[in-house]
């Protein structure tokens, strides 16, 4: 059995990157951020709901998998601006093979130290739950993919063992936080991967977010844990190539980059494995609370964020002022 490769598409506009993925019959992922609808109410651009119309583009794509576009929402607009209603309505009007959790990403430009990715993984676990309650309403959640958040492995293992009930055989498990990771080191890529894999039950497959085509050959020992990943990196070797080549990065072009971007994936899914480093212990972290005041502050994020796990506040909710309090 081999890793899956899923294009991600910018978007579902009916022209060449979305014929040239349906000539190709591959499989498909498309952002929620891609079908959003904004506007502008007294100079402030503002989320105004899904763009549905644009999903009937998608007939005859092989499958079309949806992410919630947690990472662009956080840095573009500094949070996710639909709720977990909207975003399941997106998902329950289309039939979308998977559809990811509602998730906190974790990378470095996000979250900028070691008390804010502990926040963001409560949250993921939270949202992880509320999108879970919304797909048992609306009959969906066989195709719910949850998602495990994280900077070290063992930040993922917390995010499983919180999410038990998302773990059956069989069940499709996103990773997120992979596509600005380095491959190897204590907290690679690599390491994420093979720690899950231990931790994991029998059966329970994996979905990596954004994971670089250059580490498919040091993943090939997985291959029973990882069931697919993602990536819109032909993008930027298009743009790359139209700045050197001094031409216009149409979609055309874009879609040329497409077609050799997944041919070079499948070989390196087809070629031989690549060593791998092997998972190094990580040290436990530096005591940072050396005194009273920071003392108190950490404590009041723990106490926050158990309310956020247990949903006595809401994943989305504003906290920074009440723990200063």
């Amino acid at each position: 059995m081999s890793i899956e490769i899923i294009v991600g598409l910018p978007h579902l506009s009916d022209g060449p990157i979305l014929r040239r993925a349906r000539t190709m019959q591959v499989p498909a992922l498309i952002s929620a951020n891609c079908l959003s609808r904004w506007r502008r109410h007294e100079g402030w651009r503002q989320w105004s709901g899904w763009r549905l119309a644009s999903l009937a583009n998608a007939r005859g794509l092989r499958s079309l998998d949806l992410d919630s576009g947690g990472y662009v929402a956080m840095v573009t607009y500094g949070g996710i601006p639909w709720t977990v209603d909207d975003y399941m309505a997106l998902a329950s009007s289309f039939p979308f093979r998977r559809f990811a959790s509602l998730d906190y990403c974790t990378e470095a430009g996000v979250a900028r130290d070691r008390e804010e990715v502990l926040d963001r993984l409560s949250r993921t676990i939270r949202a992880n739950r509320d999108c879970r309650e919304r797909t048992n309403d609306l009959g969906i959640e066989d195709r719910l993919m949850p998602v495990l958040q994280g900077r070290a492995p063992s930040d993922y293992e917390r995010c499983a063992d919180a999410l038990a009930w998302s773990l059956a055989s069989g069940k499709v498990v996103g990773v997120g936080s992979m596509c600005r990771r380095h491959i190897h080191g204590p907290d690679g890529l690599v390491a994420v991967f093979e720690h899950l894999d231990r931790i994991l039950p029998d059966g329970v497959m994996l979905h990596g977010f954004g994971v670089k085509g250059t580490a498919l050959s040091y993943l090939k020992g997985l291959e029973h844990r990882i069931a697919s990943i993602d990536s819109q990196a032909y993008g930027v070797s298009a743009r790359q190539d139209a700045l050197e080549r001094g031409v216009s990065k149409s979609d055309a072009l874009v879609a040329d980059h497409l077609e050799r971007w997944t041919a070079a994936q499948r070989y390196r899914a087809a070629a031989p494995a690549r060593a791998t480093q092997s998972e190094l212990a990580l040290p436990p972290p530096e005591p940072s609370h050396n005194d009273r005041w920071e003392a108190a502050i950490a404590t009041a994020r723990e106490q926050i964020r158990s309310l956020i796990e247990e949903g006595q506040l809401d994943h989305d909710e504003v906290t920074a002022s009440w723990v200063q309090e």
